[in-house]
């Protein structure tokens, strides 16, 4: 029906434009990225090192640098992504070696938490990557979950977008750790010369409404817009910390 928001079951995501979506995002180190980066290594900072036995990336897609972020921590990490582009695209990083544009990410990474393997393929050595759709999930399988510019970025529906964001928190046991970044007010948006994808704009009120009920010691901050990267029609980012709470007795 016209004027229906487009759904995540709606798009072709197997035709995801790989190498247009790194050459606008990844293949330089952005500023926004690198706060990012600070953002999810204080919170890694804060396990043991190698204490999670699995954690998992809720929609992989081709950004390596949240898989190195979980490296120190993290005996097994799942790169969990839907697309076959984007999965054609991980298991190349891993068995042909990763792109040199992500060594500029692992150092800073390195920089930030000292206890990261010192080599990107090193860093990269526990990422099983899983051809699947994260919806699918068994909830409370992982120690650790991330998710990085998925939820907003794969409907148009809010309320689709609370279910991801449902099943994401729900992925990890009770006092499992949640970290997380969400393009700011994103609308849909372009990728490379012509193709379009569904986006659902979302402010920090959004996002804390969500997952409140669902977790303890929630912590939402924003960062402003980055004039360093294509212009999506965002107004910045949010990032997430939390830790999923536990059933009341």
């Amino acid at each position: 029906m016209p004027g229906q928001p487009t759904r995540n079951d709606d798009v072709d995501w197997d035709s995801w434009p790989v190498q247009d979506y790194l050459a606008e995002n990844y293949r330089a180190l952005h500023p926004s990225d690198a706060a990012v980066i600070a953002h999810h290594s204080a919170v890694y900072r804060g396990i043991a090192p190698g204490s999670a036995a699995r954690s998992v990336e809720f929609g992989a897609g081709p950004n390596l640098y949240p898989l190195l972020l979980a490296a120190a921590a993290s005996r097994r990490i799942d790169a969990v992504e839907a697309s076959a582009a984007g999965v054609r695209y991980l298991i190349g990083q891993l068995t042909r070696g990763p792109d040199a544009s992500w060594e500029q990410f692992h150092a800073l990474c390195r920089e930030l938490n000292p206890d990261l393997p010192p080599s990107l393929p090193e860093a990269l050595s526990a990422v099983r990557v899983v051809h699947s759709d994260v919806r699918t999930l068994e909830p409370g399988t992982y120690d650790i979950a991330s998710m990085n510019f998925v939820a907003e970025g794969v409907t148009e529906d809010f309320t689709e977008f609370a279910d991801f964001c449902g099943r994401f928190a729900h992925s990890v046991r009770p006092g499992g750790r949640l970290v997380a970044a969400f393009m700011e007010n994103m609308p849909t948006y372009r990728i490379g010369p012509a193709s379009r994808w569904p986006g659902c704009p979302v402010d920090s009120a959004i996002v804390t409404e969500v997952f409140a009920p669902l977790t303890d010691d929630l912590r939402v901050t924003r960062i402003g817009p980055d004039a360093s990267l294509p212009d999506y029609g965002d107004s910045g980012m949010l990032l997430l910390s939390a830790v999923r709470r536990m059933p009341s007795r």
